[in-house]
């Protein structure tokens, strides 16, 4: 299917041929009729994709930070490849989508097949959108009309935070298409308006709706004339919908203002606040968050968990349908709005004059007549037949962009496949590496009888079920850790592990040259070792996936293993029990900052702590390696010292965790054969030593496995 992506680094605008996205669970597959190209957002990301480095950078101070931190602990190559493999991630464009429902996932009540609907689906020929994130279009409601319905939600939830009552004025700041459809609805709630921007064809245009209009490059100050028209009080309420870099306008809607007025901000300026403006008249400054209640709340938005009306009446979900029922009832009158129509295939069009453009919104129209639309896309003619060891990947996240395949660079000919539930990231994956085949499909992988092994990617809740599902296709399989999050997906996998085949996990810290030194340095020692290792694993916001035990496992279960895993290694022996105390009074099963202790069954012990809360200059990794009377440091996977150890050198790389050496034994493994790179048996011990971890923190107390 077609699809417009922009590349965050060069702000070059294309229509991909991408594979077509797949119904899920909770979600509806639309095919598109219309979407509208919201122009002042999508020019910011293009101007910005189009920014020189030196440009982007003074745009986004807070991840220069971030970036000078990476340097300091990762060094200054790592840190740029990082950097660069971000700016060429492409980026969907387009929020505004209209289209004919043409299959519902598992679970989806509110919407059918064949029904007409709005979502905030992409520029794309089909798109996959959650059910909170649909809405059905009234009969008397064109497409066309129908594609005004996400932006107009922005402008809605501005005026729901700003709750105008009859006969107040508020004064829109910026009329362009957000700013315009606001002042409609804000005269709809009987509001006296006044609108501001110095563009005059759009205060032309508002006026002949009853909107008084201030243009100051007319000569007309905002704040005089404000204050004049409402008879010196000042304005009820200021929405800001303009977009601008400087302090002006928001110190302006302040002074227009009168005492405890609302200023609300839908667009994005400068907020450099005079904290005397605002002390003087108690005004309320708050931030509009897109569409509504729902926005960015997974649970709300991927899980499909809706805001309970009598408590929250107005989420992104019923936002979208109020403003398709005020364009049923004629209370917002488009017509004038839409500056121009032009097919997909003619995209430049809009794009190209993105910048220079008077538009004020320009609507894409799709082919009536589906093509034949398929979920894999074939990027380039290569011959695997009867080739030993051809790999399918599945996932194209963080992990298998930043570190999988930049370390499969040597043998990345024998990869066939790349899946992505999306198609977007899967795709431009596959083109820089030269891989044949992208698909939103895994099957197609699972089917394919030239695969010998998947590499699975995927989030960690995912692994277990497509674990199970390689082996009884009868793939090796390589999984990134975890392998599975509770005993139940555990056991499904050992049931279904047929001898001849592998399970790998991505336990790449074993394989690291400096584990591997400390490893042979230790010879053959039968006597029990202590390890003390430190995890410096910064924050991340509890909102994100990786907390939720039934998505992510925690982090605990979710990356704590890895650690666990390198102990199991390093002695040589299983994990015989664990107990694990956390910090803070009463520590949920979430926690990411706890110490580990770990006793196996040759009698060596092991101390993992696991924070979240230290600085992110400092090294994110260390282990230390006790036994007679020797000591093993290893630092951040870039320096290893020993003391007391005769006849071991300082050993000093650039980071190096491992990844690339337990990615060529895998390959090797599959065209050589030979015993599994790590026991299976081991990786099971491991697995239910992070399930015990979890479980101590519940009973207080050790836990035997």
């Amino acid at each position: 299917m077609k699809q417009i992506l922009q590349s965050f680094k060069t702000g070059k605008t294309e229509l991909a041929e991408i594979p077509a996205p797949q119904v899920k669970k909770g979600t509806v597959l639309i095919q598109t009729t219309r979407s509208l190209v919201s122009l002042g957002t999508e020019r910011m990301l293009v101007e910005f994709g189009k920014a020189n480095l030196l440009e982007k950078a003074r745009q986004q101070p807070d991840k220069v930070k971030m970036v000078l931190d990476k340097v300091r602990a990762e060094g200054l190559l790592p840190t740029m490849e990082t950097v660069f493999n971000k700016l060429e991630q492409p980026l969907p464009l387009g929020y505004c989508n209209v289209g004919k429902v043409i299959e519902v996932g598992e679970g989806v009540e509110t919407v059918n097949v064949g029904d007409r609907v709005v979502s905030n689906g992409p520029h794309a020929e089909i798109v996959n959108v959650p059910e909170n994130l649909v809405a059905v279009v009234p009969e008397n409601v064109s497409d066309e009309q129908a594609a005004f319905t996400v932006i107009g939600s922005i402008g809605l939830q501005g005026i729901r935070l700003c709750q105008p009552t009859f006969g107040e004025t508020i004064v829109v700041v910026g009329l362009g298409l957000i700013g315009l459809l606001t002042a409609q609805m804000l005269m709809a709630n009987g509001c006296t308006v006044i609108g501001i921007d110095i563009d005059q064809k759009k205060c032309d245009l508002a006026q002949k709706w009853g909107v008084s209009v201030i243009n100051p490059t007319e000569g007309q100050d905002p704040v005089k004339t404000v204050l004049s028209k409402t008879q010196e009080v000042g304005a009820d309420g200021v929405i800001i919908t303009a977009s601008a870099k400087n302090n002006d306008i928001v110190s302006q809607a302040a002074q227009m203002s009168r005492k405890r007025g609302r200023i609300i901000l839908v667009g994005v300026i400068g907020l450099n606040l005079s904290r005397a403006e605002f002390y003087e008249k108690e005004l309320t400054f708050q931030v509009s968050c897109s569409y509504g209640p729902g926005r960015y709340d997974d649970d709300y938005e991927q899980k499909g968990i809706d805001y309970p009306l009598a408590f929250v009446r107005w989420t992104e979900k019923r936002n979208f349908s109020s403003i398709l029922e005020a364009i049923s009832t004629g209370k917002i009158s488009l017509k004038e709005l839409i500056t121009e129509t032009i097919e997909l295939k003619n995209f430049a069009q809009i794009y190209d004059n993105i910048g220079k453009s008077n538009s004020i919104a320009s609507i894409l129209s799709y082919p009536e007549k589906q093509r034949s639309i398929s979920a894999s896309v074939v990027l380039s003619n290569s011959s695997f037949k009867e080739s030993d060891g051809v790999l399918g990947i599945i996932g194209a996240g963080n992990f298998t962009k930043m570190t999988l395949l930049p370390a499969l660079k040597d043998t990345i000919s024998k990869v066939k496949y790349i899946a992505s539930s999306g198609g977007v990231n899967g795709t431009a994956l596959a083109q820089k590496h030269n891989i044949p085949i992208s698909t939103t499909d895994y099957n197609a992988i699972l089917k394919d009888p030239e695969v010998k092994a998947v590499m699975i990617t995927t989030r960690h809740n995912s692994h277990s079920k497509m674990v199970v599902e390689g082996l009884q296709a009868k793939k090796n399989v390589f999984v990134e850790k975890p392998l599975a999050l509770n005993q139940k997906e555990l056991d499904a996998i050992i049931s279904s592990k047929p001898d001849g085949l592998t399970v790998t996990v991505g336990f790449n810290r074993r394989f690291s040259p400096h584990i591997m030194a400390i490893k042979e340095s230790l010879g053959k020692v039968t006597e029990p070792i202590n390890m003390n290792l430190t995890m410096n694993a910064g924050h991340i916001p509890s909102n994100v996936w990786v907390h939720d035990l039934k998505i992510g496992g925690g982090r605990i279960i979710g990356e704590a293993c890895h650690y666990i895993d390198l102990c199991v290694y390093m002695a040589n022996s299983m994990v015989s029990a664990v107990c694990m105390s956390a910090m803070g009074i009463n520590p949920e099963q979430s926690t990411d900052n706890a110490s580990i202790l770990l006793k196996f069954e040759n009698g060596s012990q092991a101390v993992v702590n696991y924070f979240s809360n230290g600085s992110k200059a400092y090294s994110k990794e260390r282990m230390e390696v006790y036994s007679q009377e020797k000591t093993w440091v290893m630092d951040n996977f870039r320096s290893t010292k020993a003391y007391g150890v005769k006849g071991f050198k300082s050993l000093k790389t650039k980071i190096n965790k491992g990844h690339k050496n337990q990615f060529e034994a895998f390959q090797n493994k599959l065209e050589k054969g030979g015993g599994e790179l790590i026991p299976f048996a081991e990786t099971v011990n491991v697995t239910k030593a992070s399930f015990a971890a979890l479980e101590s923190l519940k009973t207080g107390g050790w836990v035997k496995l």
